[in-house]
């Protein structure tokens, strides 16, 4: 008989039982710790509302359409000595690429009787339209200045009186035009020097001296001079005559520059309060000068433009008065200025050759000077639209005079009508 052990019968009601109780057990996760909220926020600052702008208007144009009751003492101006100016303006217009626009003009004044003031009058106004020269601002006045042909006292050849050298355009000095880069930067000039394969900068005031410029090209050297500061002048004025000591006369003329902006040293020794601005001639400067030799130097390096010179011919053998020559320098247009009845202009804004009218008064004067002239030369520091430097002609009166010009003014460009000319 097969018996079986007793715990064996009970083992699967208890295990049942294990199985029902496990069934019932519901195991609890407990719920997720949150970490801690941080505080609430502050309330965000109010955003300021801005004030609307009105968008910056455009730069005027530099020419304003004007009429001629517009420009003061027309009527009354001695046109006839503006006359052989003029053509001396066509003269150095012909062949330029502005000569199509100008050829009509200029070839009928061939036929205007050069002392009729009436016929000169109605040729102008005829044949030309006046347009009033306006700053980008709107503006129309500005500033006038003037300059003259001075002479000077030099040598062939260096001694101790005559140490300071006149030079001429270095060898080593590039002028590249960019306009053959790009046309729309027409009359814009950049000068340099080559070392290996890069352009750099050419030499400021300061280092020509410190290169010993002259030493370095002696055969560059035009002249010697006897006065630093007539000669930093002679920079400036970019012509002018020298009397040598055998009595014969030397013209120079502008040849180039070493592509450094021009800086007035006038205005250094204002900003530096050692001279008045209202004393900042260039007679008040030649005073500083002989006042304190031995800052020289410093001063004329806070101008780092320098120029560079040629010689040009000069008529007569010479004179007291430092030649003969009624003629004035050479201008940027190519033709000699006539005193009185030339000015320098910026060509990027005025056309050169074209007349102009001018209305200023005269140096440290109220009185008017209202006359037509001719704009026939450029200068370095001649930059903006309503700008002129005017031509005094040749000899110390004409210094004076020029060194003493710093007026307001404005000016009307003539143009001819339905030309074109407009263009720089």
């Amino acid at each position: 008989m097969n018996k079986s052990h007793p715990h064996r019968r009970l083992l699967p009601p208890v295990l049942t039982f294990c199985a029902l109780l496990a069934a019932c057990v519901t195991i609890e996760k407990a719920p997720p710790t949150c970490p801690p909220q941080p505080p609430p926020c502050p309330p965000c600052a109010a955003v300021p509302t801005l004030p609307e702008t009105t968008p910056a208007a455009p730069p005027a144009q530099p020419l304003q359409a004007a009429r001629w009751s517009d420009l003061p003492g027309w009527n009354n101006d001695d046109l006839p000595a503006a006359w052989p100016a003029f053509l001396q303006s066509c003269r150095g217009l012909a062949g330029t690429s502005r000569w199509p626009a100008w050829r009509a003009v200029c070839e009928q004044a061939r036929v205007v009787a050069d002392t009729d003031t009436p016929a000169i009058r109605d040729f102008f106004e005829s044949r030309f339209a006046p347009y009033l020269l306006t700053n980008p601002d709107g503006s129309t006045q500005g500033l006038v200045t003037g300059y003259y042909e001075p002479l000077l006292r030099g040598s062939r050849t260096r001694t101790e009186k005559y140490s300071q050298p006149v030079l001429g355009v270095p060898p080593d000095l590039l002028t590249i035009d960019l306009s053959d880069v790009l046309p729309d930067l027409k009359n814009m000039r950049l000068r340099g020097r080559l070392v290996g394969d890069r352009v750099l900068p050419y030499f400021s005031r300061a280092e020509i001296a410190e290169q010993g410029l002259a030493d370095l090209h002696p055969e560059k050297v035009l002249l010697w001079i006897d006065d630093a500061v007539e000669l930093f002048f002679l920079q400036i004025q970019g012509s002018g005559r020298v009397k040598l000591a055998d009595g014969s006369v030397v013209r120079l003329g502008y040849a180039n520059q070493n592509g450094h902006p021009y800086k007035a040293i006038g205005r250094v020794l204002a900003e530096r309060g050692e001279l008045p601005i209202e004393q900042a001639s260039m007679q008040g400067i030649q005073a500083w000068a002989r006042a304190n030799p031995s800052r020289l130097a410093e001063l004329l390096d806070a101008n780092p433009s320098y120029v560079f010179f040629r010689e040009t011919p000069v008529r007569g053998n010479g004179d007291k008065d430092g030649g003969d020559d009624a003629e004035g320098p050479q201008g940027a247009l190519g033709v000699p200025l006539t005193p009185g009845r030339s000015i320098a202009v910026d060509p990027r804004h005025v056309p050169l050759g074209a007349p102009v009218f001018l209305s200023t008064t005269e140096p440290l004067s109220k009185v008017p000077l209202t006359r037509l002239v001719l704009a026939q030369d450029t200068g370095g520091a001649i930059r903006g639209v309503a700008r002129a430097d005017f031509f005094w002609g040749f000899g110390a009166d004409a210094g004076v005079r020029a060194g003493r010009m710093k007026q307001s003014g404005a000016m009307w460009v003539l143009l001819p009508v339905d030309s074109g000319a407009a263009s720089p």
